[in-house]
């Protein structure tokens, strides 16, 4: 399993006895250590406003493995599953605000919402409620202001074997998706959107599937926290809450200071894209695979096929 690794600094006493230690000050590699150090401060200019946008879903919360915590809205194990992604989200909401975050926009991104609001995390705004306004990409408020995109709680693409509850758009239809030939779900689709306004990912949580895949489309500098590992599409090793909040917060710390050197997710355009999910019309004999395919001529348009 690939959990999260917490390095520690030993601790050096000089001058304590022995007059043969090496004063570290003097030594040529700290004095480099301190030049990079004093470099990364200096990429964030003082003042400067970081202004982050949380993206979030149901399905990558800590505890959540099944369906039925999912679907249907105010069932006992739906709100219990909700009150689950709210302790999720204050630690990262927490984590940003500690890490330098001047201002944090919360969208409530499950199918039939997931926010508490009398759970709701000091330090950040919270979009919730549907329908909401039509408009492209879907992700309402997110624009070329913010430095950078949070992925809270997402799932792995349709498909993935050791993915909790893998789908992309609809776990009922089992859509797929393919741009310029490359299978891509729900991470990969928003981030092309937020890609649209030079907006990069910073920090991706779910289970360990998720973060795989956040590293393939994004790479090694994106942060990942992991908060369960899959064993099938409802089953799981889960992760205690105490250690996914205590991760969830230093990864949202270290996502700040990853701005600087995460790079906006961009598909070529025009995107030759394919789309594939099941007819369930009921009054066929059996569901029947459809294929759609299609140029889109923007990030914004990724679903219109």
């Amino acid at each position: 399993m690939n959990k999260p690794i917490n390095s520690h600094w030993k601790n050096c006493e000089h001058g304590t006895g022995d007059k043969n230690l090496p004063h570290y000050s003097n030594h040529p590699l700290f004095r480099l250590f301190i030049f990079f150090i004093a470099l990364s401060i200096m990429a964030i200019p003082v003042g400067a406003q970081i202004k982050i946008y949380v993206n979030t879903d149901l399905e990558g919360i800590s505890g959540v493995y099944k369906f039925a915590q999912t679907r249907e809205k105010d069932t006992p194990l739906n709100i219990q599953a909700c009150e689950y992604f709210m302790g999720d989200l204050a630690a990262v909401v927490g984590g940003l605000r500690d890490g330098g975050a001047t201002e944090i926009i919360v969208l409530d991104g499950h199918g039939n919402q997931a926010l508490i609001p009398h759970m709701m995390e000091p330090g950040a705004k919270y979009i919730t409620g549907k329908p909401r306004p039509d408009i492209p990409g879907g992700l309402w408020g997110l624009d070329g202001s913010f430095s950078g995109m949070v992925f809270l709680g997402f799932h792995a693409m349709m498909g993935t074997p050791d993915g909790v509850l893998n789908h992309t758009q609809s776990s009922l239809s089992e859509n797929r998706y393919w741009y310029n030939g490359i299978e891509s779900g729900e991470l990969a689709q928003d981030a092309a959107v937020a890609g649209f306004y030079g907006v990069p990912p910073i920090m991706v949580t779910g289970d360990e599937a998720t973060c795989r895949e956040a590293r393939k489309f994004f790479g090694e500098s994106c942060i990942t926290v992991p908060v369960k590992q899959g064993i099938a599409r409802e089953a799981a090793v889960l992760y205690p809450f105490d250690e996914t909040r205590k991760a969830l917060y230093e990864g949202a710390k270290r996502a700040i200071a990853a701005i600087r050197v995460c790079k906006p997710y961009v598909l070529e355009l025009p995107i030759k894209a394919k789309k594939q999910y099941l007819n369930l019309d009921p009054g066929l004999p059996k569901p029947t695979i459809v294929t759609k395919e299609g140029i889109i001529q923007d990030a914004l348009r990724i679903l219109d096929l």
